[in-house]
């Protein structure tokens, strides 16, 4: 098992967990810092007082019972829906790719692709608001022309990591795609 610390296509910290259960197995974790309470203090102290500030010229209670709901449940859906902690990748040899999203509430999001559908995993480039980045992504293959690409499904979404964390997942899944 081996820890190594990255960042993303914005500089902010993240961490790569590489383990290696054989020599046709091998996992990628990618972790995204944890949700700062700081910064949710911050938004919802604002939130509040923009609130109150409203409440005070208004004399209106319904301003003020609305923007605490609505911090509420935006907060609730953010973790729930948005906020990712961490993304894996476990590649089997003779088998396929297993892709895992966790998110800040708990829940899980798992997708599988048989190896037979899998023509390769590859580094792509993408122009990202003004910047060029860089991806992992996995080409799958047409099954009316295996020589043809159907789709193609990118990879770590959401943490966004950069090339020279891509380009060790890249080298190590390519070894087990050749063993196949």
């Amino acid at each position: 098992m081996e820890d190594e610390l990255f960042t993303d296509i914005n500089g902010k910290a993240i961490s790569l967990d590489c383990q290696s259960h054989s020599s046709f197995c091998r996992e990628f974790t990618v972790s995204s810092p944890k949700v700062s309470i700081g910064k949710v203090m911050v938004y919802t102290c604002c939130v509040w007082l923009a609130a109150y500030t409203v409440f005070f010229f208004t004399e209106n209670t319904a301003v003020l019972s609305s923007a605490i709901i609505i911090t509420l449940v935006g907060m609730m859906l953010h973790i729930h829906f948005v906020k990712i902690d961490h993304e894996s990748l476990l590649i089997i040899g003779s088998l396929g790719i297993q892709l895992s999203s966790n998110y800040a509430s708990g829940r899980e999001s798992t997708s599988f692709i048989e190896m037979s559908k899998i023509k390769d995993i590859v580094i792509n480039e993408a122009v990202y608001m003004h910047r060029i980045i860089y991806y992992l992504c996995i080409l799958l293959k047409d099954p009316s022309d295996p020589n043809e690409v159907l789709s193609v499904v990118p990879l770590f979404q959401s943490s966004k990591p950069r090339l020279n964390c891509l380009e060790k997942v890249y080298k190590s899944c390519q070894e087990i795609l050749s063993k196949c």
